[in-house]
């Protein structure tokens, strides 16, 4: 009698293809995820960076002149990295309107990119 043990050709082509399969599934959803992760620190970081703004501008009556002045002044630790451009030289600083144009009255992510659900980061 032939007693062979192992799989045959057929066998192992048909476990590659279900692997494959579950791989394409898989792949983009973690992808997504990774982005979604992004999306929620920036927000996190805008919103602390709009705080401390505003707790800034409550104690000294004026706008800071740069994130550095923040940092000088214990109101963050460090200048935190833009999740989306992996920096932390592209956030884009707005000054305030009308008499008082010195300053930083907002601040937006430096990308261009488009966001999952509403729009560009640097509109966010």
């Amino acid at each position: 009698m032939n007693n062979n043990k192992g799989y045959t050709l057929i066998e192992m082509l048909t476990v590659i293809a279900i692997m494959g399969i579950l791989a394409a599934i898989a792949v983009p959803s973690f992808q997504r995820s990774i982005v979604r992760s992004r999306e929620a620190s920036l927000r996190n970081s805008l919103f602390v960076f709009r705080d401390v703004i505003d707790q800034y501008y409550g104690d000294f009556g004026e706008y800071p002149e740069s994130l550095e002045i923040l940092v000088e002044k214990r109101y963050i630790r460090q200048v935190p990295m833009d999740p989306i451009t992996g920096s932390t030289d592209t956030w884009i600083l707005i000054a305030p309107e009308g008499d008082e144009t010195t300053g930083i009255y907002d601040i937006h992510s430096g990308s261009h990119k488009i966001s999952l659900y509403s729009g560009p980061y640097n509109e966010w």
